[in-house]
């Protein structure tokens, strides 16, 4: 459902203009004025979800630093020491930190706001506001998360700087921006669509989990795309995640293969996905109530 303001008649009491809430009409009509109108309880959301996230735990915040630091450890152990894959020289738990610290912020996106219907389906049914404002809160909440553990991987950065690794950052850092529009578009779009699709197909949900870890694997977070043949590399680069990985430490830490049509294509898949996935999560919300 979506609002729309209409004339009424001039001998209402109530005045001249009221809101009237009607359905959409078409496809394609996203009332993106309606979003900023709600930003504000976009707000409440972020803030709801921040805090309410570790608030009955007994280590609270410390939480955003244990998960990246005991899974960097994890990947050192597993990956760096039994399996031996290479890290381009650089300080393995710097390098699987890198990685780990922009996959999870795109998986936070994915897998919260794959569930938007489904978790929050008791209020659509009782209040009118944009349904996007859900996964778009959603998205700036995991923003604050991998700030915090942002902050985590530059301490380390420091670190090995300071004990002489070779590690080079470089101007190419200011590139940070939009790899995070890259991934919010991707996760936000992929979330939207099997969002959508879990309205009418369950499984979906329980496929997630296992799906994003299969496609982590596939993005280059525990091996650099350089120990992938040339030839072969194409067909990597086309999950966004890749470029997007790679880039990063590139501007970070001076190590990585990436080129510029990489990231160029990989921005043209995550802006297809994210239209696709607003446009499909506009459709089905006129009519999820009844499929919920």
């Amino acid at each position: 459902m979506n609002k729309s303001i209409l004339p009424k008649a001039p001998s209402d009491d109530l005045g001249e203009w009221s809101t009237i809430i009607t359905p959409h009409r078409a496809w394609l009509e996203v009332r993106w004025r309606e979003l900023w109108q709600y930003r504000d309880l976009i707000y409440l959301f972020v803030r709801r979800d921040f805090v309410g996230t570790y608030k009955q735990t007994v280590l609270g915040p410390i939480w955003f630093f244990l998960q990246p630091i005991f899974t960097t450890i994890v990947f050192t152990v597993v990956f760096g020491k039994i399996a031996k894959i290479s890290t381009d020289a650089l300080p393995p738990p710097l390098f699987y930190l890198s990685g780990i610290v922009m996959w999870q912020y795109f998986a936070d996106c994915l897998n919260k706001t794959s569930s938007t219907f489904t978790a929050n389906a008791g209020i659509f049914g009782k209040v009118y506001f944009p349904r996007l404002v859900v996964p778009i809160s959603t998205v700036i909440t995991s923003l604050i998360t991998f700030a915090i553990q942002f902050a985590l991987f530059l301490s380390l950065l420091i670190f090995f700087k300071i004990q002489g690794a070779p590690v080079h950052p470089n101007y190419r850092i200011i590139i940070l921006p939009f790899l995070l529009l890259m991934m919010a578009s991707l996760g936000l779009g992929v979330g939207c669509l099997v969002s959508s699709l879990t309205t009418r197909y369950r499984d979906l949900a329980v496929a997630v989990g296992f799906g994003v870890q299969l496609w982590m694997y596939a993005s280059a977070v525990v091996y650099p795309l350089s120990e992938i043949p040339a030839e072969w590399r194409w067909l990597l680069v086309l999950n966004p995640m890749v470029p997007i990985i790679e880039s990063f430490r590139f501007a970070f830490l001076g190590s990585g293969v990436v080129e510029i049509w990489q990231i160029g294509m990989g921005a043209g898949v995550c802006l297809l996905i994210l239209l696709s996935g607003i446009l499909t999560f506009n459709h089905v919300e006129k009519t999820f109530s009844d499929t919920v």
